[in-house]
């Protein structure tokens, strides 16, 4: 899905330019705009409510703890950010001069912000239905995954492993840092001696290594093989 494909979801150009109106430039403005944030409160509703009934349905035999984690990996902001970049958000937010310069256009908070007040602007425009399609279609990398996206797993320890049993080491480094010294947000590169394997967003160096690893397994097509058991169930 690209970004043009929003003004198919979002016929309403008003609800649409809410959606993608951060509070900083709504705050900034000359002319009084209307922010994100209400959208934001309905669409993180809205997304509950569809993965909730989306795991309900597809793994009967879970428990209410497991439905629990499953939903917080699926629903969790990395996870959302990532779905807001699928779909190009961050060229499309309209925020103010303080957060351009601070690259709050890539930062994962308001992608993932911005993300849920889209999924309130589908909902408001076009009805549940619609916006459970929305909901299972741009987070459908993640539905198919979850068992590799709990907050349980130590990619970063698989990998390792992995490579040692291999005879090779992973090297780690940041390459990158942006945003104000409270809310960073760091690259990491994971690499076989000098070879780039993946690189990987987080909000602190520990989570981007994580993040880099489990690409990196993904990338080596070991992922299911190598990494310690899930908490949730196959």
């Amino acid at each position: 899905m690209s970004e043009a494909d929003l003004e198919e979801w979002v016929a309403s150009p008003e609800l649409l330019r809410q959606a993608l109106t951060h509070s900083s430039y709504a705050n900034e403005g000359v002319r009084k705009e209307v922010h994100n944030e209400r959208l934001e409160f309905l669409g993180d509703s809205v997304l509950q409510l569809v993965v909730t009934e989306w795991l309900f349905t597809q793994n009967p035999n879970w428990t209410e703890g497991q439905l629990s984690q499953g939903r917080a990996a699926i629903v969790c902001e990395a996870t959302l950010a990532e779905a807001a970049m699928g779909l190009e958000l961050g060229s499309r937010l309209r925020v103010g001069r303080g957060e351009e310069r601070s690259g709050g256009r890539q930062k994962p908070s308001l992608l993932a912000d911005a993300m849920e007040a889209v999924i309130g602007a589908v909902y408001l425009d076009a009805g549940l239905p619609s916006a459970t399609r929305f909901v299972l279609q741009t987070l459908q990398f993640a539905l198919s995954s979850v068992e590799g996206r709990d907050t349980g797993r130590d990619h970063k320890t698989a990998l390792n492993e992995l490579l040692r049993r291999r005879g090779e080491e992973p090297t780690y480094e940041v390459i990158g840092a942006f945003g104000p010294d409270h809310a960073k947000t760091f690259e990491v590169r994971v690499s076989i001696a000098g070879v780039e394997l993946a690189t990987a967003l987080g909000r602190s160096k520990k989570e981007a290594e994580q993040l880099s690893a489990k690409e990196a397994l993904k990338h080596l097509h070991l992922n299911d093989a190598s990494s310690p058991p899930s908490i949730l169930p196959s």
